[in-house]
Formats: C-alpha cells, sequence, structure tokens
C-alpha cells in the first residue's frame, strides 16, 4: 500500500466561532505534517487533504470532538507522493458556492442512491441522468448518458435547472458529483423549485470508482480531482489525465501539446480551483 492516505470528507453542521475552529485546526494539522484544503463556514466543513495515516487519524479525532462533527467520515485513496504542495485552512461564506440560501441540505435533500443500486437507477429511461460539475470536468469523464449543463461553475446551476428542467415534464431526476457536496446542495435546490423525486450519487463519483468493477462499470472516462493526481480512474488508480499549465485545464490527452492553448503539457502542475472535490 502506498504511504500517503489522502481524505475527502464534507459534512453540513451549524458551526460557531469559526477563527477559533481555523486557528486551532491549523495548528493541529501544521504539527501533524497535514497538506490540502479545508474550508470551514457557517454551514459546515468541506476539504481534502492528505499525510501519513497515524497523523491523518490524529486530525480527524480533532475535528470530531468538535460540536457537530462527531460522526465526520472521510473517502481515502493512497498514493506515492504527497498529492498537495501547500496547507490552507480558510473560512468562506458557503463550503461549497451555490450563491442562494434556498439551497439548505441542513434543511431537506434528495433521495440517496448507493454505488451498487447506481447502475439500475440511471438505466430507467424515464431518468434524467445531470452532471453537476463544471464542463471541465465533465469532457475528462461521466456516465453514459448524463447531461452536461455546461457550467463554468457550481453557482451556475440554478439558472440551468430554471432554464431547461420542469418539475411537470421532468418527473424523476438523478444527479451525481465528484464526492456528493454538490448534489447536497443541488438536490435541496431542486426540491424547493417543487421537483418531486430527485435522487443523487452517495458518495459521489469517488466511491463509484471505488466499489464498482470495471466489467459493471457505466462509467466513461476518468474523474477529474483537486490536487496533483489530476483525475483517478476505476478502483481510485491515478488517471492518465495531464494538466496544461498555459491555461490550467486538464486534458484527457496523450498529446504533447494542449488543444486549448498550445502550451506544453506537465502532469505534475498545480490543478485549478479548490476543495470542491467533494
Amino acid at each position: 500500500m502506498s504511504e500517503i492516505l489522502i481524505a475527502s470528507f464534507y459534512k453540513f453542521a451549524h458551526l460557531d466561532d469559526l477563527v477559533k475552529l481555523q486557528e486551532s485546526l491549523l495548528a493541529c494539522c501544521k504539527r501533524e505534517a497535514i497538506f490540502g484544503t479545508i474550508l470551514l463556514a457557517p454551514e459546515g466543513i468541506n476539504g481534502t487533504i492528505a499525510g501519513l495515516s497515524g497523523n491523518m487519524e490524529r486530525v480527524f479525532e480533532f475535528l470530531r470532538a468538535e460540536s457537530g462533527l462527531s460522526d465526520l467520515q472521510y473517502k481515502s485513496s493512497w498514493n506515492s507522493k504527497m498529492p498537495f504542495k501547500k496547507l490552507k485552512v480558510r473560512i468562506k461564506s458557503e463550503i461549497v458556492t451555490f450563491g442562494l440560501e434556498k439551497a439548505d441540505p441542513l434543511e431537506q435533500v434528495g433521495t440517496y442512491v448507493s454505488a451498487k443500486d447506481w447502475n439500475n437507477l440511471i438505466k430507467d429511461p424515464q431518468v434524467v441522468l445531470i452532471d453537476t460539475r463544471n464542463h471541465y470536468e465533465v469532457e475528462i469523464g461521466t456516465f453514459q448518458g448524463a447531461l452536461d449543463p455546461h457550467t463554468e461553475s457550481f453557482g451556475e446551476f440554478a439558472e440551468y435547472v430554471r432554464q431547461n428542467l420542469d418539475p411537470q415534464k421532468h418527473k424523476k431526476i438523478a444527479m451525481f458529483c465528484t464526492g456528493g457536496i454538490r448534489c447536497e446542495k443541488a438536490t435541496s435546490f431542486m426540491l424547493k423549485e417543487g421537483f418531486e423525486q430527485v435522487y443523487h450519487l452517495q458518495g459521489g463519483i469517488l466511491e463509484y470508482l471505488r466499489q464498482v468493477k470495471a466489467q459493471e462499470s457505466l462509467w466513461q472516462g476518468e474523474c477529474f480531482v483537486f490536487d496533483d493526481r489530476v483525475a483517478l480512474k476505476i478502483g481510485l488508480e491515478q488517471g492518465t489525465t495531464k494538466m496544461c499549465f498555459g491555461c490550467g485545464l486538464p486534458i484527457a490527452s496523450i498529446e504533447q501539446d494542449c488543444p486549448n492553448c498550445r502550451s506544453k503539457l506537465q502532469s505534475d502542475s498545480q490543478p485549478i480551483g479548490n476543495s470542491d472535490a467533494t
């Protein structure tokens, strides 16, 4: 097994005194030689961090001791080297930016569907399958038959729904994202918009890639992640996608030049974005 544990996690919970939590969490991560990004907001926590297994567990022990985070869990993968260059613990207004108070996962969310049951759901011809991620993520990989909203940021998703979907016409909606956090807000929003049957992939694409075998998988391509691995494939193995140093976009290509800006591709450049990975 590789040496570095990579943990992706999030939890919607009411958090107080964020400045104090930020300072103590930052000190804990530095003490344990942890790298990555953690976002704190009044609505909860979201992050992807990496380090030695024992050190990581001490960080999660610290987090679980905080009010509202006692059952905090994480999705794990392993790598032979550290996938992050820095440690960032930031306070934000939202742990994943949506921009509408109407989307409140602490109030309601859609129906969770496990990775093992996901294939049966999305094979249903009545289901409208939507990829809630950004367009550059979708281009690398997605589920068969999924709609691409062509959003540049998650904050555009609500407008896509209002312009393209109708609660009276689209009776069954299934959505997915990298680790599940974007779907928490997307399903909450859609339920308030009047959609009645709204489903989302529990644990996101990462959990599906971990659980579902290649011969049974309906996933096509690789899954973009917000760290130096760039993308993962079946079994959460590192993929072949490269990051363009020039335009900062991931490229699912074996070419030496980026098709977008013609810059040279490199696999170890810093990905765009932050801890929107979950």
